[in-house]
């Protein structure tokens, strides 16, 4: 029997329908899941969502090493993130694969949890913890993620987010980006990623914020919005 929903991070009756045909068997055959699938789903949500680690799951969840196994798998298969993609984008009128996308970072604290071989700290914006570095389509949409040290620079940090963005979207050619990843990176994106990256100036004669065409779209991602964590029930 299936636990009762009861955490913000739960997916609704809507969203489970939408995903569910989206997911496929973890383990490639052998015996029955032991777990409905829908309960593993929530609790990969609730770390994500509460930034718990595995062992700290709440104990109506199935055992943490389920969910972990599960979760590796379900992300190596990246079924789910392309097909979500794909149907919003459709729904937009566009293509249902994109071909230009939008390059940014962001600086965020890492939890107690996180090994300090793998955070530091960002001087610039004054964050100690890790950098992801984000490649999503122009309307804002997830298409991959790169994690590292918060002090990368983000010349460097595009080095490892162009190639996978090259592996895991081979019709996004043109990337939009700021100054912040100029320099030689636009010539060894186009010579050895086949990649053009156009980097989006502030025009000489702004004068405070502006928005700028291609900009900000990181930002807007829902999936990587900085809100506060729910508080459990």
């Amino acid at each position: 029997m299936s636990r009762r929903s009861c955490y913000p991070s739960d997916l609704t009756d809507d969203e489970w329908a939408l995903v569910e045909p989206l997911l496929q068997p973890a383990g490639g055959g052998g015996r029955p899941e032991k777990h409905p699938r829908r309960d593993t789903v929530d609790a990969v949500l609730d770390v994500v969502r509460t930034g718990c680690s595995w062992r700290q799951l709440p104990a109506d969840f199935p055992p943490w090493q389920t969910v972990y196994w599960y979760s590796v798998r379900w992300k190596e298969q990246r079924v789910m993130l392309d097909a979500l993609r794909q149907q919003v984008r459709q729904g937009e009128g566009r293509d249902a694969v994109p071909s230009a996308g939008v390059i940014d970072s962001q600086s965020v604290k890492a939890a107690d949890t996180v090994s300090r071989d793998t955070r530091d700290y960002d001087a610039g914006k004054k964050v100690p913890g890790r950098k992801r570095f984000i490649v999503t389509d122009t309307l804002g949409l997830l298409i991959t993620v790169t994690v590292c040290a918060a002090n990368v620079q983000d010349r460097d940090g595009a080095k490892g987010a162009l190639p996978g963005l090259y592996l895991t979207s081979p019709t996004c050619r043109y990337v939009f980006a700021d100054a912040g990843f100029a320099g030689r990176l636009l010539d060894r994106a186009a010579d050895t990623l086949r990649t053009t990256v156009s980097v989006v100036r502030k025009p000489a004669d702004q004068k405070g914020f502006a928005v700028l065409p291609r900009r900000r779209v990181v930002e807007r991602d829902p999936g990587l919005a900085h809100r506060a964590p729910p508080t459990r029930p």
